[in-house]
């Protein structure tokens, strides 16, 4: 396992970290601009330009158009303009805005916050453009209308995507960048989109009821299963019903923190503003001055949480019953606002304003786990270096304290801060610093992922004081903000935790199978569907940093084709913008609408009457 994350960990620093260093530009020499982030950023800032503020400008057109008023059932499509935003809301409104923000926190500081901030405003353009596109140049099945068999609803009526925009729109002799974009956006389906969401939930789930990993994982790939083999009109219906109301719940949860700490909001907020461009020294990856990792963990996961520019909202979209690429587009603006603006808002500030982000918890440390680490500390410098367990020697503990030896002093370290006293393992869940009742001296065993103490006594898991991060901060936060009303403002992040994950999944799933459409045809669905079920229980069952490292990895090459074609593109798209403002088409699509609602009701009339 060792040799496996250090071989992650060094293509998440190829694609995450290797770019220009930052001397280049007066930063500390020690630091670096990622190339992701620097044409991630770059392609945000020239659409926002080209568009001329579409997210500004558009903002309540997008709104409106939502609600439905302007809605044609005889337009091409399989669902909604809500159904579409909602299909694609479930897929962004997930893991991320729990355990993504926490991530982001305890690694970035408070002022990775800002730079998600930043990756939404800018996503709202890139969401726009993409979205257009996939409405422009997407598939149409002939023949399908109407059928009611099984392989007709996996199939849908239409099908679109970066895969579909970039051999259209760029011509076939871009085919291999479309066929690299579906190959590496199905992957992604895989990691980010199904076992991150798995893993959270597992994790989540056996960290608050001490429920075993494999049955959670077996649960949520059943109803996953389910839910999907129904095809895209059953995945608009459930997640038409699932976004709205798990969103409505953790946002009137984070809504009562805010009232009840209504006194720390702008000093939280300034404290986000300065720490973005002058960080101090954090929980874990940040340090005094260092910009650009804050910068970094608040743009990564910023786009892991929005999704703008990865392509995949694109899928979902394209789905949407229309024949303005345009009315989508402004649509899809939408997301970025409320899944980062809004939502990663509510999660940052409620970790930061209950003052949870650097506190320490009593804590299980399962020592083969991926998130036990040994960080070593040199006695004369005070500097401190994390160490693969592979790599160490066997370690000393006395009455819970590492012994100093001739390589300093190593520490056992939860998500890579040290644990300062260790203990022997709570029984069962540990709950309160009671729990932990005897330190432990023996020796600790990192290669093996055991210890034994001086009795004799063998463990494979030891307790300590330690941080915490991804769902379960945001668990501790929702509980000590929501105390004045009980104990249980814990279960809210726990039932969101399940929904956002499933439903996310759900999503991600038909983004994945009409990638597999697009690559092999209709008969590769059913397979593909298969192997992402198996996929989330398989992600429920691995370690945290590991699922995180490998969806990370293909998060960032999967923007890569589709950010160049949008800045290729994007001249289609200011055309085809200007023309659908300039006819306001929108007018003749509600007096459609409101024909059809009116037969309808006089229908429904005639019915009753009849009864």
């Amino acid at each position: 396992m060792d040799i496996f994350q250090k071989v992650v960990d060094w293509i998440a620093w190829l694609v995450w970290e290797w770019g220009i260093p930052g001397e280049w530009l007066g930063f500390d020499g020690n630091q670096t601009i990622p190339f992701v982030v620097i044409i991630l950023v770059g392609v945000g800032i020239w659409l926002t330009l080209r568009m001329g503020f579409v997210q500004l400008r558009r903002f309540g057109h997008g709104v409106a158009v939502t609600t439905g008023k302007y809605d044609d059932p005889d337009e091409p499509g399989d669902v909604s303009h809500f159904q579409a935003l909602t299909t694609a809301l479930s897929a962004t409104v997930g893991i991320g805005n729990i355990a993504g923000v926490a991530i982001a926190i305890h690694w970035g500081g408070p002022g990775a916050l800002f730079w998600m901030w930043v990756t939404a405003f800018l996503g709202m353009a890139t969401k726009f453009t993409e979205v257009t596109l996939a409405q422009e140049y997407r598939d149409h099945y002939k023949g399908v209308e109407g059928k009611e068999d099984r392989d007709s609803k996996l199939l849908g009526t239409v099908s679109g995507g970066p895969m579909y925009y970039i051999q259209k729109g760029l011509g076939q002799n871009w085919k291999w960048m479309a066929v690299l974009s579906a190959v590496l956006l199905g992957t992604v389906a895989f990691f980010t989109g199904n076992a991150v969401q798995a893993n959270t939930v597992a994790v989540t789930m056996s960290d608050t009821f001490g429920i075993n990993i494999w049955i959670t994982g077996i649960i949520t790939a059943g109803f996953v299963a389910v839910v999907i083999l129904g095809g895209i009109s059953r995945i608009g219906k459930v997640t038409s019903i699932l976004a709205p109301g798990m969103a409505a719940i953790y946002v009137l949860g984070g809504l009562a923190i805010l009232a009840f700490n209504y006194e720390a909001i702008l000093p939280t907020i300034g404290t986000i503003f300065s720490e973005a461009f002058n960080p101090t020294a954090g929980i874990a990856g940040t340090g005094v001055g260092a910009i650009l990792v804050t910068m970094m963990w608040g743009v990564r996961r910023g786009i892991f949480s929005n999704e703008s520019g990865m392509g995949s909202a694109p899928i979902a979209h394209s789905a949407a019953q229309t024949d303005e690429p345009v009315s989508e587009g402004v649509v899809a603006l939408l997301e970025p606002f409320i899944d980062t603006i809004v939502i990663c808002s509510i999660t940052g500030l409620a970790i930061l304003m209950t003052g949870v982000w650097d506190d320490t918890y009593p804590t299980q440390i399962e020592l083969d786990s991926g998130n036990t680490s040994y960080i070593q500390v040199d006695e004369a410098t005070g500097t401190k270096a994390e160490i693969e367990g592979a790599a160490l020697s066997p370690i000393t503990i006395e009455n819970g304290v590492a012994v100093v030896d001739k390589s300093g002093v190593t520490e056992l370290a939860w998500y890579n801060v040290s644990v300062p006293r260790i203990y022997t393992a709570c029984e069962g869940i540990c709950d309160d610093k009671s729990d932990l009742q005897q330190l432990f001296s023996g020796t600790i065993y990192p290669a093996q992922g055991r210890a034994v103490a001086e009795d004799g006594t063998e463990y494979f898991s030891l307790a300590g004081m330690a941080v915490q991060n991804g769902a379960t901060l945001t668990i501790i936060a929702f509980e000590r903000g929501l105390a004045p009303l009980g104990d249980w403002g814990g279960y809210i992040v726990i039932f969101c935790v399940l929904l956002f994950a499933i439903s996310t999944a759900i999503s991600w799933n038909y983004y994945g199978n009409r990638c597999a459409l697009y690559l092999f045809g209709e008969k590769a669905i059913l397979p593909y569907n298969a192997v992402y079920v198996a996929m989330h229980l398989v992600g429920a069952v691995t370690a945290l940093s590991v699922i995180w490292s490998i969806g990370d990895i293909f998060l960032g090459l999967v923007i890569l084709p589709n950010l160049l074609a949008l800045t290729l593109l994007s001249g289609k798209v200011r055309e085809k913008m200007r023309d659908y403002f300039k006819r306001e088409p929108w007018h003749e699509n509600y007096e459609v609408h409101k024909r059809i609602v009116e037969e309808k009701k006089k229908g429904k009339s005639q019915e009753e009457l009849s009864e």
